[in-house]
This record gives structure tokens, C-alpha cells and sequence, in this order.
């Protein structure tokens, strides 16, 4: 009797074990392990993101810089694929067998049972054939979605480009990216993608087991509407970006143009560009690398990457700080006999002896010996040792945007270089050291790395007599028409407004008097304040460097140009600026049809043979300073002196 009740509670606990371990299988299956839940519904159901309309970009008078135009990516469900004809599959897309079995196993290998990108951004017209055979590939579907459509092929590298998310960006935004989707790569793209984006909706569709679709689920009443990405209003001019990009054909080098008043950047050149549209479409990945191995770096953002010594064009920033330190007065003088002897063995020659000359005039004629004089002055005869003298000069200099990166909204933006005293107190193995040691410094060469524009904003800062508001490339966002407030307040520079005369006046002096180095590229009925340089390269021709603003009285316009390996700054930098001033401010060219000629058609590229030019100009000084002790090798890349005195 014992044996049989025994023999029956084990039973009944089998059963009981068995009910158990079914119960929570089933439980498992049904709410631990999504996989047949996700099997099931996709196979009624379908969840179809519908990606908004990326916010488009427009210049600064409403015309259209960037906007969408409707491409189709192919996704697929590995798990519900069946047998198909490969064959007449990769015959409708135009690709071969070996991208189909590439592209199959990469979506295996993300998920059987989750949708991802097979073939991405299909045409129009490779969708329409393909739509009518999509019935016979289950498991296959067309995703909607928009690219980006430059219209005037312009200002590349600061509009940006899109791309596929890669598994960090899909990390940084906390998975609100799932593979295949774009994001802003570089440029306003990438700096305002959080804005540009817009918020996806879903749709949830009804399928039928070939795949077709059956109508929305539930009348749609679970689906969620897509919201357009923000527009943005780009403080870029298109016709004057578009007209400094026809000047800068066949031209390495930038220009940049702010609006002294606001801070907004005019234009944004980079040379040598490329077409934009060339970064869509499924040729994307080879342009790119065309574009990455060419020997004139079209992807490399010149106006905030590139950095040079600013040669001539730093003595307007010496002349300021040194009267802001009480050294010098406007009417300061000192003699130069050809150039400026310093220590034992030491000179920095010019180009002729300029005489006894006051401030104004030592920017007018850019002269070498004034501006050693008055870095010595700073240094040597502060009244404190040199090394904390510099440490000052330093601090004041750095006011003016210099060393640090101007926090303008692009990405990668490059700081520049200013020395600290602490670099020559180590090159130069004490604290003991003088003017004579760094009287590169004086003249914009040396250490010295500036990009051009912190260049352009030195510029504004002086139109501004004091002042700079941060230079920005998005004039306004949304319908609401916002500005970031960073982008409304002053940065003051340190120097009081009544030291800023005599240098502009010896600015206008450089294009308007006869003797200027920069006369070719005066205006009638505008004056331009400006100043001239050129920028010595040791792995070729030398760079031509111009800076100005315009007009004299309530300046409308400040730029900076940079052309490398062209010579001097009067013969194409400073006709070039002349140019794009006059654009801007008359929307009109008024000199003869042969200025502009000359301009645009020539090649500038290295190992090309340059243009022969009637423009004679003054030359920039090719007699770098002497120093005592052993050179020292800029820091900066690339490394570069400077031809002074033009």
C-alpha cells in the first residue's frame, strides 16, 4: 500500500514538473524572448519609419543653399527571405552576385528578424522597375527617404555632407540612429544635425504573406506624424560666395568675409572645392576617396584649418598693443636705414631705407625696423624682466582672437599658435632671454600660426575700433527666426578706440595714396583700409597674403585672402578682396572687363607656369630676421617665414 501511494506522488510530481518547466517555456517564449513575437507580427505587420524632411539652407537674402530631393534604400528581413531568382534580382538593382551575397550577409549577421539597409539610395527610375517585381521577393521593401540637392554646386566645405551613421555615432546618440540612417558628417551639417534632423514618425502597415501591402493598421490610429528639420538661414552671401569662388579657380588658398556689425560671415571659400552633389548618391564612398587622395586637398577646410604666419599684417596688431602699453604714440619716431640691427650680429633688414618715419607711415610702408624698435620697446623696456613683458604682450595679443580656436559653428576649427613664454624658455634652456631672441614676432613671422579667419576677424575688430562679435556661418533658425545669443554679444580686444586712428589711417594709406603697396586695388568711390604680406614657403613659391575692411566710415565688409604660391600680396590677394568688396558693397563689378579676366583665368597651382602680369607693386622685404643664436623651426604647420615689408 505504502509502495502504491509512493509510487503516486511521483507521478503526479512528474506532472507537476513537467506543467511547470511547459508553463515557463511558454512564458519565456512569449515574454522574455521576442524572437517569434517579432516573427509573427512582421509577418502581418509592418513598422515603416517615415524619416522627415532635413531642415534646408538658405543664404542670407532667402536663396536655397541645400535642399532635399526623394531617394529609395532597399531594406530587407533575412529571416523571411525565401529561394529567389538572383539572377533577375541583381539584374533589376545593376548589381553584381557578389554585392548581393556581401550586402545578404551583413544583414544576417546584424539580425534575422530585424530590418536593415540592403541596397541604399536607389533612383527613381531603378525603384519603378523594381517596385513591380517586389511581390516576388518576400522579405525584401522600399524605404522612402530624401538626400540632400545642392542647386548651385557652391560653398562645399561649409555646408557639409551627409552619411551613413558609423556603430560610434550610433553610440554617442544613444541609439536614436539604427543602421543606414544619415547624419551630418561635416560642415553646418554636422554642427546643427540635432536641429536638421527633425523627429521621425511611424507607419504600421498590414502585409499579406507575398509581401504586398494590405492597408495601415488599425486605420493608423497607432502611427505617429514626422516633423521637418529646422530650416536654417546661413549668413552666406550666394552671389558673392559664388563670384569669390570663380576667382579662386585654379588657386590654392581661402577667403574669408565678416560683417564687421554682426559677426556674420559673409563668404567662406576654400580652394581648391569640389561639387557637394558629388557626396550623394551611391558613388559617394569613391568620390571620397578621389577627393582624399587629391594632392590639393579639396577636403581640407582652408579658413579654419589652415594656418600661416601672418607676416606684415601682425604689425597692425604690434602697433596697437604698443600703444595701448603707453611705448609708442601716434606720433613715435624712428629711423630706418635699411633695416634693424639687434644683439651682437643680429639684422632684420627692409626693403630701402625709409628715413625717419612716424606710425602711420610705418604701416603705409610696412616697415620692418619701426615695428623691431617697438617689439623691443614692449619687451626689453617695460619695466619688468622680458620674460614676464612677453608674458603681457602675449595676454594683450591673444585679445584679438589669436591662439585660441574663435568658437565659430563648424566643426574642427583649428586654435592657430601663439608661444608661450614657457616654449622659449625651454628652447632657449633659461628665463633670461630678450626681444633679440624672438624678433620674428615683430614682423608675423617665426612661431606665429594664424588661420585666415582669425585673420578676416582681426580685420573686424579693427573696423569695429575695439570690438568683435563671434563669427558665425547660421544667421537665424526656424520659422522663429532665433539667434544664439553668443552671437549677439562684444568681445573687446583690450585697446582703448582713440589708438585705432593712425592705424587706419596707414591702412588707407597701403591702397589709396600713389606709394601704397596695394593702389592697383583701390576703388573710386570706396575707400578700403588694408594691409599687404607675403608669406614665405620653403617648399615652394611664396604665399600672397591681403587684409581689409570697407568702408573707412561704418565698415560694411572685413576679408582676408590667402593664395598660396603666388608671390606677392598686392599682385593677386589684394586685387581679389578689391573684387569681392566691390561685389558686395555695389552688386556690381565697375572696372574694366580685363581686371577681373586676369584674375579668374589664371593658375596659381603649384608647377604650373604663372601668368605674366603688368601690376607692378612694392616687395615685401625677403631679409628674414638674423638672430644670434641658432634658428629656431616654427612650430606650426606648415613651416613657414615671411617675406616682409610689401
Amino acid at each position: 500500500m505504502n509502495s502504491f501511494f509512493k509510487r503516486r506522488y511521483i507521478i503526479q510530481g512528474i506532472f507537476i514538473l513537467v506543467t511547470i518547466i511547459l508553463l515557463g517555456r511558454l512564458f519565456y517564449i512569449q515574454v522574455i524572448d521576442d524572437r517569434y513575437k517579432l516573427s509573427a507580427d512582421n509577418n502581418v505587420l509592418r513598422k515603416l519609419i517615415i524619416y522627415p524632411a532635413r531642415g534646408i539652407i538658405l543664404d542670407r537674402h532667402g536663396k536655397v543653399l541645400v535642399q532635399n530631393e526623394p531617394v529609395y534604400d532597399l531594406m530587407v528581413i533575412p529571416g523571411q527571405v525565401k529561394a529567389l531568382d538572383t539572377l533577375e534580382f541583381c539584374g533589376l538593382l545593376g548589381i553584381t552576385k557578389k554585392d548581393f551575397d556581401r550586402s545578404f550577409k551583413k544583414a544576417k549577421n546584424y539580425s534575422l528578424y530585424r530590418a536593415s539597409l540592403f541596397q541604399k539610395q536607389l533612383s527613381a527610375r531603378t525603384y519603378a522597375g523594381f517596385q513591380e517585381k517586389l511581390f516576388d521577393f518576400p522579405g525584401f521593401y522600399v524605404q522612402n527617404r530624401s538626400v540632400r540637392y545642392y542647386p548651385d554646386s557652391t560653398a562645399a566645405q561649409f555646408l557639409g555632407y551627409i552619411g551613413e551613421v558609423n556603430d560610434k555615432e550610433i553610440e554617442k546618440y544613444d541609439g536614436f540612429y539604427n543602421r543606414g540612417d544619415y547624419i551630418g558628417k561635416t560642415g553646418i551639417e554636422k554642427s546643427y544635425e540635432e536641429l536638421l534632423r527633425g523627429q521621425r514618425g511611424v507607419r504600421n502597415i498590414m502585409v499579406d504573406v507575398h509581401n504586398r501591402e494590405q492597408g495601415s493598421f488599425f486605420d493608423g490610429i497607432y502611427d505617429t506624424v514626422a516633423v521637418s528639420g529646422d530650416r536654417l538661414i546661413s549668413s552666406l552671401d550666394k552671389e558673392l560666395q559664388l563670384f569669390g569662388e570663380s576667382l579662386m579657380v585654379n588657386k590654392i588658398g581661402s577667403v574669408v568675409a565678416i560683417e564687421p556689425a554682426t559677426g556674420e560671415i559673409l563668404a567662406s571659400i576654400s580652394s581648391p572645392g569640389y561639387d557637394p552633389n558629388l557626396m550623394v548618391g551611391r558613388q559617394r564612398g569613391n568620390n571620397y576617396m578621389r577627393f582624399l587622395n587629391d594632392p590639393y586637398k579639396p577636403m581640407f577646410i582652408r579658413p579654419i584649418q589652415a594656418e600661416y604666419p601672418p607676416g606684415s599684417i601682425f604689425k597692425v596688431i604690434n602697433a596697437l598693443v604698443a600703444q595701448q602699453m603707453q611705448l609708442i604714440t601716434a606720433n613715435t619716431y624712428y629711423n630706418c636705414p635699411g633695416g634693424y640691427r639687434y644683439g651682437r650680429r643680429g639684422f632684420m633688414g627692409c626693403t630701402h631705407v625709409h628715413g625717419t618715419i612716424n606710425l602711420e607711415q610705418s604701416i603705409e610702408e610696412s616697415c620692418n625696423t619701426y615695428y623691431g624698435y617697438t617689439y623691443s620697446r614692449m619687451i626689453d623696456h617695460a619695466g619688468m624682466r622680458p620674460v614676464n613683458a612677453y608674458k603681457r604682450w602675449r595676454e594683450s595679443v591673444a585679445k584679438f582672437g589669436i591662439g585660441t580656436a574663435l568658437g565659430v559653428d563648424l566643426p574642427a576649427e583649428r586654435n592657430g599658435l601663439l608661444p608661450t613664454p614657457e616654449y622659449y624658455t625651454k628652447v632657449f634652456k633659461n628665463d633670461k632671454w630678450t626681444s633679440s631672441f624672438n624678433i620674428s614676432l615683430s614682423i608675423g613671422q617665426g612661431e606665429l600660426g594664424i588661420t585666415p579667419l582669425q585673420m578676416a576677424n582681426v580685420m573686424a575688430i579693427v573696423a569695429n575700433r575695439g570690438f568683435y562679435y563671434k563669427p558665425h556661418l547660421v544667421k537665424a533658425i526656424g520659422e522663429k527666426k532665433i539667434i544664439k545669443k553668443e552671437y549677439t554679444e562684444k568681445n573687446y580686444a583690450g585697446i582703448d578706440r582713440k589708438y585705432f586712428d593712425p592705424v587706419i589711417e596707414g591702412m588707407s594709406r597701403v591702397v589709396n595714396a600713389p606709394n601704397g603697396t596695394a593702389y592697383f586695388s583701390k576703388i573710386m568711390d570706396i575707400e578700403i583700409c588694408g594691409k599687404t604680406g607675403t608669406v614665405q614657403n620653403p617648399h615652394g613659391a611664396d604665399h600672397s597674403v591681403f587684409v581689409a575692411f570697407a568702408p573707412r566710415d561704418n565698415p560694411k565688409i572685413a576679408i582676408a585672402v590667402v593664395v598660396e604660391n603666388a608671390g606677392y600680396g598686392a599682385t593677386w590677394s589684394a586685387p581679389i578682396a578689391s573684387l569681392m568688396i566691390e561685389k558686395y558693397l555695389k552688386d556690381s563689378i565697375s572696372r574694366p572687363k580685363y581686371y577681373t579676366e586676369r584674375l579668374v583665368n589664371a593658375n596659381l597651382l603649384p608647377g604650373q607656369k604663372k601668368p605674366v602680369t603688368k601690376i607692378s607693386a612694392k616687395k615685401d622685404s625677403t631679409t628674414a630676421a638674423k638672430p644670434e643664436r641658432k634658428a629656431v623651426l616654427p612650430i606650426s604647420t606648415p613651416k613657414l617665414k615671411v617675406k616682409e615689408n610689401e
